[in-house]
């Protein structure tokens, strides 16, 4: 079952609208205000000091400082969530994502038991195997990254000595035969679940490499036994491991059943198959609807459009700090000119002073934003993906940022300011 997760435009839209509308009332006003000054009648008027006005010139300059190290962490904690989301992105999760397709089928809400649903499903899997362009196909309880949950279990292993505080549970999934062939997850040793393994055939179970190493250490897990809620299973094969609830989740011990054996009324189909999610769509509804005309499928997607909707989280934290990041830099830019505008109405006799002055600001601003940044980012560390939250490249790239900002706000001032002649302006009255 899919549950949107994507992100919503119009709330994102309203909230930056806001952000924008405030940004410009408190900051763009008086900065136009300050960059309207006559600068000829400024000259005449020589007030010598550096900023002029101590008091209010400190008030300035710290709300100045107070903008850009605000700016500069939300340009860290974006750098940082973006930098993650890239890595999210290309890291591989374990199971195919092209050419595999996943949908389902409420057996549940339509009132099916569970011999019904059985006899259902696989009547369903075999028309869906002889449909042209059909690679494989394969049911499971659950499927990685879904929005919905596996079964989990206290567990015992032969030979594996659990301490007196310690009742290890681990989560599993009921899988069909050609699971793994279906979502393209190597397995490392043993065989994968067949068509015997059934009611009838002896209970087994595949355990992903973590498990292993776990609970078998340096033995070989093949041939050996793992119970699960009183009943033990022998462990016919070692798979590869694979994301199973999130991208960012480290590896942890995981393991497979036959469904057959195992068999819960919900459940996904998995199809491997070159053809769009479109044209298997429907063909699939045909099919289910030639069996039960009171089923429907729901959405049939591909993989990649799965892992895309896991870290749907992930992308809207990215896009909203980077908006509200954006927007305290043009408001610290704001603050910037502002400043450089009156410093350079009160005399061009110092400009490179008053230059040397915006940047101080910036790197004031930037010091102090680091050493806050150092201490917030520690927070974020649960939502980053082998990123470090003191990563030095984040770090750069939102100091750069701001020195970039800095310059251009610091420059215009001053370039207005040489375009003005001095002597014109003394000779005015």
């Amino acid at each position: 079952m899919y549950l949107p997760g994507d992100l919503d435009w119009r709330v994102l839209g309203l909230t930056a609208g806001v952000c924008l509308v405030s940004t410009l009332l408190l900051g763009l006003f008086p900065a136009l205000r300050s960059s309207k000054v006559d600068l000829a009648a400024a000259l005449k008027s020589e007030m010598g000091g550096v900023v002029g006005g101590h008091g209010r010139s400190l008030a300035r300059s710290g709300l100045v400082v107070l903008q850009v190290s605000l700016s500069f962490v939300l340009l860290v904690g974006t750098a940082l969530l973006l930098e993650s989301f890239q890595k999210i992105r290309t890291t591989s999760p374990g199971f195919t994502t092209e050419r595999v397709l996943h949908t389902s089928v409420d057996l549940v809400s339509a009132g099916y038991d569970a011999t019904h649903a059985k006899a259902l499903q696989d009547q369903l899997l075999e028309r869906v195997l002889a449909l042209p362009g059909i690679e494989s196909a394969a049911f499971a309880r659950a499927t990685p990254l879904d929005y919905g949950s596996y079964s989990s279990s206290p567990i015992a292993v032969d030979g594996y000595n659990v301490p007196a505080e310690e009742e290890p549970t681990v989560e599993y999934n009921e899988v069909g035969p050609a699971y793994f062939a279906t979502l393209g997850i190597p397995l490392v040793a043993g065989r994968e679940f067949v068509r015997s393994d059934d009611e009838t055939g002896a209970l087994v179970a595949i355990v992903n490499e973590t498990m292993a190493a776990q609970f078998w250490k340096s033995r070989d897990p093949i041939g050996q036994r793992v119970q699960v809620k009183g009943r033990w299973m022998t462990v016919v094969g070692v798979a590869k491991d694979a994301k199973y609830q999130s991208m960012r989740e480290a590896p942890k011990p995981f393991f497979y059943v036959a469904r057959r054996q195992n068999f819960t009324i919900g459940g996904g189909l998995n199809i491997r198959t070159p053809l769009s999610a479109q044209t298997m769509a429907g063909a699939l509804g045909r099919e289910l609807q030639s069996l039960d005309s009171g089923l429907a499928l729901y959405e049939v997607i591909t993989l990649r459009e799965q892992v895309e909707r896991s870290t749907a989280a992930q992308k809207v934290a990215v896009t909203l700090l980077a908006v509200l990041g954006g927007l305290a830099l043009l408001l610290a830019a704001i603050g910037l000119y502002g400043v450089m505008a009156y410093a350079v109405s009160q005399s061009t006799r110092e400009l490179g002073l008053r230059m040397a002055l915006g940047l101080g600001l910036t790197a004031g601003g930037i010091v102090f934003g680091a050493a806050v940044a150092l201490l917030l980012t520690r927070l974020m560390g649960s939502y980053l993906f082998h990123v470090s939250p003191r990563d030095p490249m984040a770090f750069g790239a939102a100091a750069m940022v701001m020195v970039v900002a800095a310059v251009a706000a610091c420059f215009f001032p001053a370039w207005r300011a040489t375009r003005t002649d001095p002597m014109g302006a003394l000779r005015q009255e």
